[in-house]
Protein backbone atom coordinates (compact mmCIF):
# COMPACT_ATOMS: atom_id res chain seq x y z
CA UNK A 1 0.00 0.00 0.00
CA UNK A 2 0.93 3.88 -0.87
CA UNK A 3 2.56 5.76 2.68
CA UNK A 4 0.36 7.75 3.87
CA UNK A 5 1.02 11.87 2.64
CA UNK A 6 1.83 14.96 4.43
CA UNK A 7 1.32 18.07 3.27
CA UNK A 8 2.78 21.56 4.27
CA UNK A 9 0.93 24.35 2.55
CA UNK A 10 1.07 27.84 2.90
CA UNK A 11 1.30 31.01 1.68
CA UNK A 12 4.43 32.17 0.16
CA UNK A 13 7.95 32.51 1.85
CA UNK A 14 6.36 31.20 5.52
CA UNK A 15 9.11 28.73 5.42
CA UNK A 16 8.02 25.88 4.03
CA UNK A 17 10.58 24.52 2.52
CA UNK A 18 12.90 24.74 5.48
CA UNK A 19 10.12 22.53 7.70
CA UNK A 20 10.42 19.99 4.46
CA UNK A 21 14.06 19.70 4.92
CA UNK A 22 13.98 19.38 8.47
CA UNK A 23 11.25 16.50 8.41
CA UNK A 24 13.02 14.27 6.26
CA UNK A 25 16.80 14.96 7.09
CA UNK A 26 18.58 16.61 4.30
CA UNK A 27 18.48 19.35 2.00
CA UNK A 28 16.08 18.88 -1.02
CA UNK A 29 14.01 21.72 -1.61
CA UNK A 30 15.55 24.95 -2.15
CA UNK A 31 15.25 27.56 0.25
CA UNK A 32 15.86 31.38 -0.85
CA UNK A 33 14.57 34.29 1.31
CA UNK A 34 12.32 35.22 -2.05
CA UNK A 35 8.51 35.07 -2.25
CA UNK A 36 7.38 31.99 -4.44
CA UNK A 37 11.24 30.32 -4.72
CA UNK A 38 9.63 26.62 -4.29
CA UNK A 39 7.89 26.24 -8.30
CA UNK A 40 6.91 22.58 -7.99
CA UNK A 41 5.36 20.53 -5.38
CA UNK A 42 8.15 18.19 -4.15
CA UNK A 43 8.05 14.94 -2.09
CA UNK A 44 10.33 12.65 0.05
CA UNK A 45 10.19 9.93 2.59
CA UNK A 46 9.81 10.45 6.20
CA UNK A 47 9.96 8.86 8.77
CA UNK A 48 9.28 9.21 12.95
CA UNK A 49 8.58 6.78 15.86
CA UNK A 50 8.82 4.02 13.35
CA UNK A 51 5.90 5.83 11.28
CA UNK A 52 6.81 6.26 7.66
CA UNK A 53 5.29 8.66 5.59
CA UNK A 54 5.18 10.97 2.29
CA UNK A 55 5.99 14.52 2.92
CA UNK A 56 4.99 17.06 0.48
CA UNK A 57 6.37 20.45 -0.05
CA UNK A 58 4.00 22.88 -2.05
CA UNK A 59 4.74 26.33 -3.90
CA UNK A 60 2.64 29.12 -1.70
CA UNK A 61 -0.97 29.16 -2.03
CA UNK A 62 -2.01 32.48 -3.40
CA UNK A 63 -5.35 32.56 -4.19
CA UNK A 64 -7.60 34.47 -6.64
CA UNK A 65 -4.31 36.17 -8.24
CA UNK A 66 -4.34 36.46 -11.72
CA UNK A 67 -0.23 35.86 -12.06
CA UNK A 68 -0.16 32.02 -14.49
CA UNK A 69 2.82 31.22 -12.43
CA UNK A 70 1.15 31.70 -9.16
CA UNK A 71 -1.65 30.33 -10.23
CA UNK A 72 0.11 27.09 -11.04
CA UNK A 73 1.17 26.99 -7.98
CA UNK A 74 -1.62 27.16 -6.15
CA UNK A 75 -2.99 24.51 -8.30
CA UNK A 76 -0.67 21.79 -7.36
CA UNK A 77 -1.20 23.17 -3.66
CA UNK A 78 -4.90 22.29 -4.16
CA UNK A 79 -3.71 18.71 -5.32
CA UNK A 80 -1.77 18.34 -2.55
CA UNK A 81 -4.21 18.84 0.07
CA UNK A 82 -6.66 16.22 -2.28
CA UNK A 83 -3.61 13.71 -2.56
CA UNK A 84 -2.51 14.66 1.44
CA UNK A 85 -3.68 12.51 4.68
CA UNK A 86 -2.68 15.20 7.03
CA UNK A 87 -2.02 18.86 6.43
CA UNK A 88 -0.15 21.04 7.85
CA UNK A 89 -0.86 25.00 6.86
CA UNK A 90 2.01 27.57 7.86
CA UNK A 91 2.11 30.73 9.04
CA UNK A 92 4.31 33.26 9.87
CA UNK A 93 4.57 33.91 13.78
CA UNK A 94 6.65 37.32 13.30
CA UNK A 95 4.26 38.53 11.16
CA UNK A 96 0.69 37.42 12.21
CA UNK A 97 -2.33 36.47 10.35
CA UNK A 98 -2.64 38.27 7.22
CA UNK A 99 -5.65 37.93 4.91
CA UNK A 100 -3.48 35.26 3.07
CA UNK A 101 -3.69 33.28 6.00
CA UNK A 102 -7.72 33.68 6.37
CA UNK A 103 -8.17 33.16 2.84
CA UNK A 104 -6.21 29.58 3.14
CA UNK A 105 -8.44 29.12 6.09
CA UNK A 106 -11.55 29.34 4.81
CA UNK A 107 -10.43 27.20 1.67
CA UNK A 108 -8.88 24.46 4.23
CA UNK A 109 -12.25 24.61 6.68
CA UNK A 110 -14.44 22.48 4.27
CA UNK A 111 -11.71 19.66 4.43
CA UNK A 112 -12.55 16.47 6.42
CA UNK A 113 -8.40 15.80 6.43
CA UNK A 114 -6.62 16.75 9.82
CA UNK A 115 -5.14 20.39 9.01
CA UNK A 116 -2.42 21.40 11.85
CA UNK A 117 -1.87 24.99 12.05
CA UNK A 118 2.19 25.72 12.09
CA UNK A 119 3.26 28.71 13.34
CA UNK A 120 6.92 29.15 12.10
CA UNK A 121 9.60 31.62 13.44
CA UNK A 122 8.62 31.27 17.17
CA UNK A 123 12.01 30.47 18.55
CA UNK A 124 11.15 31.86 22.15
CA UNK A 125 8.56 31.92 24.64
CA UNK A 126 7.39 35.60 23.65
CA UNK A 127 6.11 34.21 19.79
CA UNK A 128 4.87 31.01 20.95
CA UNK A 129 2.34 33.30 23.24
CA UNK A 130 1.73 35.40 20.11
CA UNK A 131 0.99 32.66 18.08
CA UNK A 132 -1.93 32.33 19.73
CA UNK A 133 -3.91 34.29 18.09
CA UNK A 134 -3.90 31.84 14.83
CA UNK A 135 -6.50 29.96 17.07
CA UNK A 136 -8.84 32.63 14.81
CA UNK A 137 -8.76 30.82 11.33
CA UNK A 138 -10.56 28.03 13.50
CA UNK A 139 -8.78 25.11 12.22
CA UNK A 140 -7.11 22.46 14.37
CA UNK A 141 -4.24 22.38 17.11
CA UNK A 142 -1.68 24.91 17.07
CA UNK A 143 2.32 23.68 17.11
CA UNK A 144 4.40 27.21 17.48
CA UNK A 145 7.41 26.43 15.85
CA UNK A 146 10.88 26.89 14.28
CA UNK A 147 11.48 25.27 11.68
CA UNK A 148 14.69 26.70 11.26
CA UNK A 149 16.92 25.68 14.68
CA UNK A 150 14.00 22.77 14.79
CA UNK A 151 12.64 24.09 17.90
CA UNK A 152 9.07 22.02 18.90
CA UNK A 153 9.46 20.05 15.32
CA UNK A 154 9.42 16.88 17.57
CA UNK A 155 6.28 17.91 19.06
CA UNK A 156 4.90 18.61 15.56
CA UNK A 157 5.81 15.38 14.38
CA UNK A 158 4.40 13.33 17.24
CA UNK A 159 1.09 14.96 16.58
CA UNK A 160 1.21 14.18 12.74
CA UNK A 161 1.75 10.71 13.29
CA UNK A 162 -1.11 9.80 15.36
CA UNK A 163 -3.38 11.47 12.82
CA UNK A 164 -1.97 9.70 9.94
CA UNK A 165 -4.04 6.45 9.25
CA UNK A 166 -3.58 3.35 9.63
CA UNK A 167 -1.85 0.42 7.78
CA UNK A 168 -3.32 -0.46 4.76
CA UNK A 169 -5.07 -3.87 3.78
CA UNK A 170 -2.88 -6.38 2.53
CA UNK A 171 -2.32 -6.91 -1.41
CA UNK A 172 -5.05 -8.12 -3.63
CA UNK A 173 -2.66 -10.07 -5.78
CA UNK A 174 -0.90 -13.38 -5.17
CA UNK A 175 2.49 -12.63 -3.20
CA UNK A 176 4.96 -13.89 -6.04
CA UNK A 177 2.83 -11.77 -8.46
CA UNK A 178 5.22 -9.95 -10.72
CA UNK A 179 4.07 -6.29 -10.74
CA UNK A 180 5.20 -4.01 -13.93
CA UNK A 181 4.62 -0.51 -13.96
CA UNK A 182 4.88 0.97 -18.05
CA UNK A 183 6.30 4.11 -17.05
CA UNK A 184 7.02 7.08 -19.94
CA UNK A 185 6.62 10.85 -21.24
CA UNK A 186 3.17 11.30 -22.96
CA UNK A 187 2.52 10.17 -26.24
CA UNK A 188 5.35 7.65 -26.37
CA UNK A 189 2.88 4.31 -26.84
CA UNK A 190 2.45 2.87 -23.63
CA UNK A 191 -0.90 2.42 -23.79
CA UNK A 192 -0.91 0.88 -26.92
CA UNK A 193 2.02 -1.53 -25.43
CA UNK A 194 -0.04 -2.40 -22.47
CA UNK A 195 -3.06 -3.21 -24.99
CA UNK A 196 -0.36 -5.52 -26.97
CA UNK A 197 0.75 -7.19 -24.23
CA UNK A 198 -3.46 -7.95 -22.61
CA UNK A 199 -4.21 -8.83 -26.79
CA UNK A 200 -6.84 -6.78 -25.78
CA UNK A 201 -7.98 -2.84 -26.35
CA UNK A 202 -8.83 -2.55 -22.55
CA UNK A 203 -7.11 0.82 -22.10
CA UNK A 204 -7.92 4.00 -23.73
CA UNK A 205 -5.41 4.79 -26.38
CA UNK A 206 -5.33 8.10 -28.59
CA UNK A 207 -2.48 10.39 -29.97
CA UNK A 208 -3.54 13.30 -27.36
CA UNK A 209 -1.23 13.48 -24.91
CA UNK A 210 -1.65 12.77 -21.35
CA UNK A 211 -4.69 10.39 -22.59
CA UNK A 212 -4.41 7.98 -19.30
CA UNK A 213 -5.60 10.11 -16.26
CA UNK A 214 -4.67 7.55 -13.93
CA UNK A 215 -2.50 4.57 -12.70
CA UNK A 216 -4.69 1.19 -13.83
CA UNK A 217 -3.72 -2.08 -12.50
CA UNK A 218 -4.79 -5.21 -15.04
CA UNK A 219 -3.84 -8.67 -13.65
CA UNK A 220 -2.51 -11.08 -16.84
CA UNK A 221 -2.53 -14.67 -16.10
CA UNK A 222 0.91 -15.75 -18.30
CA UNK A 223 0.85 -19.58 -17.47
CA UNK A 224 1.45 -20.01 -13.90
CA UNK A 225 2.84 -16.32 -12.98
CA UNK A 226 0.52 -14.05 -12.09
CA UNK A 227 1.86 -10.84 -13.53
CA UNK A 228 0.27 -7.06 -12.30
CA UNK A 229 0.31 -4.44 -15.14
CA UNK A 230 0.28 -1.05 -13.98
CA UNK A 231 -0.09 2.09 -17.04
CA UNK A 232 0.94 5.50 -15.90
CA UNK A 233 0.13 8.77 -17.11
CA UNK A 234 3.05 9.93 -18.89
CA UNK A 235 5.84 11.77 -16.81
CA UNK A 236 6.52 15.52 -17.95
CA UNK A 237 9.15 18.07 -17.31
CA UNK A 238 7.65 20.11 -14.34
CA UNK A 239 7.88 23.30 -15.95
CA UNK A 240 5.94 22.09 -18.76
CA UNK A 241 2.80 20.73 -16.48
CA UNK A 242 -0.27 22.65 -16.68
CA UNK A 243 -3.17 22.39 -14.55
CA UNK A 244 -4.33 19.88 -11.84
CA UNK A 245 -5.31 16.96 -13.99
CA UNK A 246 -1.50 17.31 -14.89
CA UNK A 247 0.21 17.44 -11.54
CA UNK A 248 -2.00 14.46 -10.55
CA UNK A 249 -0.14 12.48 -12.93
CA UNK A 250 3.26 12.89 -12.14
CA UNK A 251 2.74 12.26 -8.23
CA UNK A 252 0.40 9.12 -9.30
CA UNK A 253 2.84 8.08 -11.87
CA UNK A 254 5.37 8.14 -8.80
CA UNK A 255 4.13 5.67 -6.24
CA UNK A 256 2.47 3.67 -8.95
CA UNK A 257 5.78 3.11 -9.81
CA UNK A 258 6.98 2.73 -6.19
CA UNK A 259 4.59 0.16 -5.71
CA UNK A 260 6.21 -2.12 -8.90
CA UNK A 261 8.69 -4.83 -8.92
CA UNK A 262 9.86 -3.77 -12.40
CA UNK A 263 9.53 -0.50 -14.39
CA UNK A 264 9.68 -0.48 -18.38
CA UNK A 265 10.66 2.70 -19.64
CA UNK A 266 8.81 3.21 -22.58
CA UNK A 267 10.83 5.47 -25.29
CA UNK A 268 9.88 6.59 -28.52
CA UNK A 269 12.19 5.45 -31.52
CA UNK A 270 10.49 7.93 -34.03
CA UNK A 271 11.41 10.83 -31.63
CA UNK A 272 14.76 9.40 -30.07
CA UNK A 273 15.85 10.14 -26.59
CA UNK A 274 15.08 12.94 -24.85
CA UNK A 275 15.16 14.63 -21.96
CA UNK A 276 12.25 13.65 -20.61
CA UNK A 277 12.73 10.19 -21.20
CA UNK A 278 16.34 10.59 -18.86
CA UNK A 279 13.83 12.45 -16.06
CA UNK A 280 11.72 9.29 -16.16
CA UNK A 281 14.78 7.08 -16.45
CA UNK A 282 16.17 8.69 -13.23
CA UNK A 283 12.96 8.30 -11.54
CA UNK A 284 12.95 4.59 -11.66
CA UNK A 285 16.66 4.25 -11.26
CA UNK A 286 16.32 6.26 -7.57
CA UNK A 287 13.43 4.33 -6.69
CA UNK A 288 15.44 1.22 -6.63
CA UNK A 289 13.48 -0.31 -9.60
CA UNK A 290 14.25 -3.10 -11.72
CA UNK A 291 14.50 -1.37 -14.82
CA UNK A 292 13.98 -2.30 -18.50
CA UNK A 293 14.35 -0.23 -21.02
CA UNK A 294 11.50 -0.44 -24.04
CA UNK A 295 12.21 1.20 -27.42
CA UNK A 296 8.42 1.76 -28.89
CA UNK A 297 7.36 2.34 -32.22
CA UNK A 298 10.24 0.65 -33.78
CA UNK A 299 8.44 0.04 -37.26
CA UNK A 300 8.90 3.33 -38.11
CA UNK A 301 12.96 2.91 -38.51
CA UNK A 302 15.18 0.50 -40.33
CA UNK A 303 17.14 -2.59 -38.64
CA UNK A 304 20.18 -0.73 -39.09
CA UNK A 305 19.61 2.38 -36.50
CA UNK A 306 18.97 -0.39 -33.92
CA UNK A 307 22.55 -0.49 -32.52
CA UNK A 308 23.21 2.97 -33.17
CA UNK A 309 20.19 4.07 -31.07
CA UNK A 310 21.14 1.29 -27.87
CA UNK A 311 24.67 2.71 -27.66
CA UNK A 312 23.06 6.61 -27.94
CA UNK A 313 20.93 4.90 -25.13
CA UNK A 314 24.03 3.48 -23.40
CA UNK A 315 25.63 7.22 -23.22
CA UNK A 316 23.24 9.27 -22.37
CA UNK A 317 22.06 7.50 -19.29
CA UNK A 318 24.96 5.65 -18.23
CA UNK A 319 23.00 5.40 -14.82
CA UNK A 320 20.91 2.49 -16.23
CA UNK A 321 24.12 0.49 -17.57
CA UNK A 322 22.11 -3.06 -15.56
CA UNK A 323 19.42 -2.40 -17.65
CA UNK A 324 18.48 -4.49 -21.13
CA UNK A 325 17.22 -2.59 -24.04
CA UNK A 326 14.50 -4.27 -26.49
CA UNK A 327 13.06 -2.71 -29.16
CA UNK A 328 8.99 -3.44 -29.80
CA UNK A 329 6.28 -2.27 -31.90
CA UNK A 330 2.93 -2.26 -30.33
CA UNK A 331 1.08 -1.49 -33.50
CA UNK A 332 2.22 -4.68 -34.74
CA UNK A 333 3.25 -6.90 -32.19
CA UNK A 334 7.20 -7.15 -32.77
CA UNK A 335 9.11 -7.77 -29.37
CA UNK A 336 6.59 -7.54 -27.27
CA UNK A 337 6.59 -11.24 -26.10
CA UNK A 338 10.39 -10.57 -25.73
CA UNK A 339 9.79 -7.04 -23.55
CA UNK A 340 7.50 -9.07 -21.45
CA UNK A 341 9.85 -11.49 -20.79
CA UNK A 342 12.73 -9.73 -20.46
CA UNK A 343 10.77 -7.95 -17.50
CA UNK A 344 9.81 -11.23 -15.88
CA UNK A 345 14.37 -12.28 -15.92
CA UNK A 346 14.63 -8.41 -14.60
CA UNK A 347 11.98 -9.05 -11.32
CA UNK A 348 13.43 -12.79 -10.63
CA UNK A 349 17.07 -10.56 -10.67
CA UNK A 350 15.59 -7.65 -8.69
CA UNK A 351 14.57 -10.45 -6.01
CA UNK A 352 17.30 -12.91 -5.88
CA UNK A 353 19.76 -13.58 -2.71
CA UNK A 354 23.39 -14.68 -2.70
CA UNK A 355 24.34 -17.02 0.03
CA UNK A 356 26.86 -14.73 2.57
CA UNK A 357 29.71 -17.28 2.16
CA UNK A 358 29.48 -16.89 -1.82
CA UNK A 359 29.40 -13.43 -1.75
CA UNK A 360 32.02 -13.17 0.62
CA UNK A 361 34.03 -15.44 -1.33
CA UNK A 362 33.66 -13.02 -4.71
CA UNK A 363 34.63 -10.32 -2.94
CA UNK A 364 37.55 -11.20 -1.51
CA UNK A 365 38.94 -12.84 -4.65
CA UNK A 366 38.25 -9.21 -6.33
CA UNK A 367 40.28 -7.81 -3.49
CA UNK A 368 42.77 -9.99 -3.67
CA UNK A 369 43.13 -9.56 -7.37
CA UNK A 370 43.25 -5.73 -7.23
CA UNK A 371 44.16 -4.32 -3.67
CA UNK A 372 43.11 -0.71 -2.96
CA UNK A 373 44.98 1.77 -0.55
CA UNK A 374 44.62 5.44 -0.48
CA UNK A 375 46.78 7.73 1.16
CA UNK A 376 49.41 4.81 2.20
CA UNK A 377 46.30 3.20 3.80
CA UNK A 378 44.94 0.08 2.99
CA UNK A 379 41.30 -0.80 2.43
CA UNK A 380 40.36 -4.33 3.89
CA UNK A 381 37.06 -5.54 3.38
CA UNK A 382 36.19 -7.57 6.75
CA UNK A 383 32.45 -9.31 5.96
CA UNK A 384 30.03 -8.84 3.18
CA UNK A 385 26.45 -9.55 3.90
CA UNK A 386 23.01 -8.77 1.79
CA UNK A 387 20.63 -8.08 4.25
CA UNK A 388 17.85 -7.66 1.53
CA UNK A 389 16.45 -7.45 -1.86
CA UNK A 390 14.57 -5.55 -3.88
CA UNK A 391 16.69 -3.96 -5.10
CA UNK A 392 19.93 -6.20 -3.90
CA UNK A 393 21.45 -4.61 -1.12
CA UNK A 394 25.08 -5.39 0.00
CA UNK A 395 27.13 -4.16 2.89
CA UNK A 396 30.60 -4.21 2.84
CA UNK A 397 32.04 -4.30 6.21
CA UNK A 398 35.37 -2.43 6.04
CA UNK A 399 38.25 -0.81 8.21
CA UNK A 400 37.76 2.59 7.29
CA UNK A 401 34.95 3.42 4.72
CA UNK A 402 36.53 6.67 3.90
CA UNK A 403 39.46 4.51 1.55
CA UNK A 404 36.20 3.32 0.28
CA UNK A 405 36.53 5.38 -3.55
CA UNK A 406 33.44 4.74 -5.31
CA UNK A 407 35.32 3.83 -8.24
CA UNK A 408 36.89 0.55 -6.29
CA UNK A 409 32.99 0.46 -5.21
CA UNK A 410 31.61 0.08 -8.47
CA UNK A 411 34.75 -2.11 -9.34
CA UNK A 412 33.51 -4.35 -6.77
CA UNK A 413 30.09 -4.33 -7.95
CA UNK A 414 31.26 -5.57 -11.18
CA UNK A 415 32.86 -8.44 -10.13
CA UNK A 416 29.88 -9.44 -8.41
CA UNK A 417 27.96 -9.21 -11.91
CA UNK A 418 30.48 -11.47 -13.50
CA UNK A 419 29.04 -14.13 -11.88
CA UNK A 420 25.46 -13.25 -11.18
CA UNK A 421 24.72 -10.87 -14.07
CA UNK A 422 21.72 -9.37 -11.93
CA UNK A 423 20.89 -7.75 -15.37
CA UNK A 424 17.79 -5.47 -15.24
CA UNK A 425 18.19 -4.67 -11.72
CA UNK A 426 20.30 -2.22 -9.46
CA UNK A 427 22.76 -3.23 -6.92
CA UNK A 428 22.58 -1.14 -4.17
CA UNK A 429 25.44 -0.93 -2.15
CA UNK A 430 26.65 0.14 1.28
CA UNK A 431 29.91 0.50 3.16
CA UNK A 432 30.47 0.94 6.77
CA UNK A 433 33.06 0.72 9.69
CA UNK A 434 33.96 -3.06 10.50
CA UNK A 435 33.68 -3.81 14.82
CA UNK A 436 37.18 -3.62 16.28
CA UNK A 437 37.85 -7.26 16.59
CA UNK A 438 39.10 -8.21 20.14
CA UNK A 439 43.00 -8.92 20.74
Amino acid sequence: MDKPLVAIVGRPNVGKSTLFNRIVGRRIAIVEDTAGITRDRMYAEAEWNSKEFVVIDTGGITLDERDPLKTQVTVQAQVALDEADVILLMVDAVAGVTPSDEDIANHLRGSSKPVFIVANKADNQVRDADSAEFYALGLGELYPISALNGRSVADLLDGVVKALPEEGTESPYPEDAIKIAIIGRPNVGKSSLMNAIIGEKRMIVSDIPGTTRDAVDTVVQRGDQTLVLVDTAGIRKAGKIQGSIEYYTVLRAVRAMERADVAMIVIDAFDGLRDGDKRVAGFAHEAGRACVVVVNKWDLLSEEDMHKFADDVRRQIPFLSYAPIVFTSAVTGMGVVAAVDTAIDAASNHAMRISTGELNRIIQNAVDAHPYARKGKELRVKYVTMPDVKPPTIILFVNDPELAHFSYVRYLENQIRKEYSYEGTPLKIIVRKAKKERK
